[in-house]
């Protein structure tokens, strides 16, 4: 799984994206055709006699989040059009997520459906036999509909366990309005961020809102400077263990995000937010920047955010001196839904997760809050945002992108991982101490 190239697979999918996009936007003058492939699943399970009910776990509960909404539209559909199939579901959010899915894995336990990342964080769930391969329930067109590349992060061994609902990246997000008002440049480089957070501190204005209390908000920064000093190979050579992260480069990044943290760039409450919170503190306007992945497009456009309208995206920074550049991106295909083997019902739940994860691909791309990892179908150009827009448009010059490290790393691997970033945030940890035990990780599977 960790042998391929993180360049080959992105520009594959991204380049997917680009021509199921322009196809799109050539063909479709702001109607919306429903799609013919997307019901004629559910006509095939109408047919069905039996009354069957599948139970489905997720990880989107928060109402005002993109894939929620999109979740719940596609759920409504779903249940409406197949009164012999219904899908019961429930959410959980984020980090508490990961341990309920992980626990009823283990138990043998697992829903019907349930969503997953893929590459490194579902290997442990594939290796044990507790997910459906998919490969016979997908020729019957679908693996056609699906954009080349997507399928890499859900594919283990050569088979096909899970189905991606959308290809995501992280962009640093800038509340224009805030910057304008206060005469400071957006940043290009790492200097002018720092330049950035400096202007607003003095100004009392939070620079950068994170959601260090879940983690994984706060690992992103890590993750993303170590792709500019390392660059996205050398970042994706140490995560394969083919080198060391005890080098200059990941020190580098270490010091740099502590730079931030001395430099006051982050909110005061950073270790008490989530990212739920993070979200809102943003879309209320008490931040000037936050970097997130795409699928926060759907809460800055939604009508209860008072940035609507006032936020671009941007790529993240360049670090002078460093390997990386700034058409480098962090991310990928890695959120997907997955049957559990030990289902009663494997051709509905195998039905069910490709209407479900076409559709959502479908929606999320419309709402603004995913990019498309299915053929692009049924949807209203007209509707697009200028934040999606942007991000198609850097994704024109990407050379590269690396998946989000928590779930390119395995098990407890990726829970290390983000507890030493953690140390970094606290200064409870130098730059050395966290290269040489970030390279232990590495130690440990040799």
């Amino acid at each position: 799984m960790k042998g391929f190239s993180i360049k080959a697979i992105s520009l594959t999918i991204i380049a997917g994206v680009m021509l199921s996009l322009a196809a799109c936007g050539s063909s479709n003058s702001g109607s919306t055709p429903a799609s013919p492939d997307s019901s004629a699943g559910s006509s095939d399970l109408k047919a069905s006699t039996k009354k069957v009910t599948l139970k489905m776990w997720h990880q989107w509960a928060s109402p005002n989040d993109g894939n929620t909404k999109a979740l719940r539209e596609v759920l409504d559909e779903w249940n409406r059009n197949n009164p012999d199939i219904q899908i019961v579901d429930d959410g959980i959010d984020g980090e508490s997520y990961k341990t309920k899915i992980k626990t009823a894995i283990a138990a043998n336990e697992a829903p019907d459906i349930f969503y997953a990342w893929g590459a490194g964080f579902a290997k442990p769930f594939v290796e044990a036999n507790a997910v459906l391969p998919l490969d016979d329930y997908l020729k019957d067109g679908t693996s056609e509909k699906l954009l080349p590349g997507s399928l890499t992060n859900v594919t283990y061994d050569g088979k096909v366990y899970g189905l991606p609902t959308s290809l995501s990246v992280a962009s640093l997000y800038i509340n224009k309005e805030i910057f304008d008002q206060n005469n400071v440049k957006i940043p290009t480089t790492f200097s002018e961020l720092l330049d950035a957070v400096k202007a607003f501190r003095e100004k009392n204005i939070t620079p950068i809102v994170v959601g260090q209390k879940d983690l994984w908000p706060g690992m992103y920064w890590y993750d993303i400077l170590a792709i500019r000093t390392a660059g996205a190979q050398g970042a994706l050579d140490a995560l394969n263990n083919q080198a060391s992260f005890d080098t200059q480069p990941f020190k580098d990044a270490a010091a740099k995000l502590q730079e931030l943290v001395a430099a006051k760039a982050f909110n005061d409450s950073k270790f008490s937010t989530g990212y739920n919170e993070m979200v809102s503190d943003f879309t209320q306007g008490k931040a000037a920047m936050v970097y997130q992945g795409n699928w926060l497009g759907g809460s800055v456009e939604d009508d209860q955010s008072l940035v609507k309208g006032k936020v671009i995206a941007i790529p993240f920074p360049a670090v002078e001196g460093g390997k990386g550049t700034a058409d480098e991106f962090f991310g990928g295909a890695i959120d997907a839904l997955w049957v559990s083997a030990n289902t009663k019902y494997k051709e509905e739940a195998a039905k069910a997760v490709k209407y479900l994860t076409e559709q959502m691909s479908n929606k999320l791309y419309e709402s603004g809050a995913g990019l498309p990892s299915w053929q692009v179908s049924g949807v209203d150009e007209s509707k697009i945002s200028d934040l999606t827009k942007q991000t198609v448009e850097m994704l024109k010059s990407a050379t590269h992108t690396v998946m989000w490290w928590d779930i390119f790393l395995e098990g407890k691997d990726a829970d290390r991982h983000k507890n030493l970033v953690a140390q970094l945030f606290d200064g409870k940890m130098t730059p050395d101490e966290y290269a040489a035990q970030m390279q232990k990780i590495n130690e440990a599977k040799k």
